[in-house]
């Protein structure tokens, strides 16, 4: 365990497992930094640069951070590929933070067997009133999410050659699709809370945002967005390790109800570049919800509700 640190300026620190790290500058705003990397999820360097990059930039995304710049993060192997793949990845990293406004600024690479290519992103909020943390959701909020379920399936299957290119290519999109649009509609609408959803999948990220809030969340599955294919994909066991574990993880914090083993193992599946999962005021969540859609986000869907704490964090209910 990392030591506790003792600094009034450090406003979002490790302990409540947010997005990024916050710290108060001495003009009274907030600089707001993270980083993530990976080993490659597709076949195609630029996109597997271009995902890498807006999975980066999530993190500022949800705590209402503005990007300032970007560092690469890369491992490859120069002697095992021609260097003209990493030449790929790193356009793709870059033209995506460029979508956002931001430059890539310099970085650091190692020699490596296994390439795995990210981003450092560096942000900021003008003031501490505007920030938006994950664990500050409020009784009665509605859940809203912003991007479909099974990234982490997909990608595993298409490793296997379950799937084809061709059936991948939604799936691309839709990771290489920045979360800016579903961040800033979400402050207009009075967001009390948010975090993007990754690597613990939705249970696990929700479950983050709940553990200190008195709140309980009780969702509708079949209010939640899914790409084609995942549960047929499920049934065919192209399920990725990390998302067996989430699904261990939270056993003793989550009602599944009625679901099936399918639906659990999706609930709970590790997504890359996933949407925004957004605690705000219920009488604002359908308008939202249509805001984003007139904006070309047609998974965006209100997923569920916050009511005072139960038995446990999350409970999955019919309408």
């Amino acid at each position: 365990m990392l030591p506790q640190v003792d600094d009034p300026n450090v406003l979002v620190g490790f302990d409540t497992s947010d997005d990024a790290a916050v710290y108060r500058q001495p003009d009274g705003s907030l600089l707001i930094a993270t980083l993530d990397f990976f080993t490659p999820i597709v076949n195609d360097p630029y996109d597997f640069g271009a995902i890498a990059g807006a999975n980066a930039l999530s993190d500022i995304y949800a705590m209402n951070g503005t990007p300032l710049f970007a560092l690469n993060i890369i491992g490859f192997p120069k002697d095992a590929l021609p260097m003209e793949i990493l030449g790929d990845i790193m356009r793709g990293g870059s033209d995506t933070v460029r979508q956002a406004g931001v430059f890539v600024l310099g970085g650091h690479s190692i020699d490596d067997e296994e390439p795995k290519y990210g981003m450092v992103i560096v942000g900021r909020v003008e003031s501490e009133n505007q920030l938006i943390r994950n664990d500050t959701v409020r009784e009665g909020d509605a859940l809203v999410l912003t991007k479909p379920l099974g990234t982490g399936i997909l990608n595993t299957a298409m490793k296997h050659h379950t799937i084809d290119e061709a059936e991948i290519q939604p799936v691309i999109r839709i990771m290489k699709t920045l979360n800016k649009d579903a961040a800033e509609l979400a402050v207009k609408h009075s967001v009390h809370a948010m975090t993007d959803i990754t690597g613990y999948g939705l249970l696990g990220h929700l479950s983050e945002m709940l553990r200190s809030s008195g709140c309980t969340a009780r969702l509708n599955f079949e209010n939640i967005p899914v790409f084609e294919k995942v549960p047929q994909l499920i049934a065919q066991d192209e399920v990725p390790g990390g998302t067996r574990r989430n699904l261990l993880a939270v056993r003793d914090e989550v009602d599944f109800g009625d679901l099936d083993e399918t639906q659990q193992v999706l609930a709970a599946d590790a997504q890359t570049s996933g949407g925004l999962l957004v605690s705000l005021p219920t009488l604002l969540a359908e308008d939202y919800v249509r805001s984003m859609r007139e904006l070309g986000h047609s998974d965006t869907s209100i997923i569920g509700k916050l009511t005072a704490r139960e038995d446990f964090l999350i409970e999955f209910v019919r309408d």
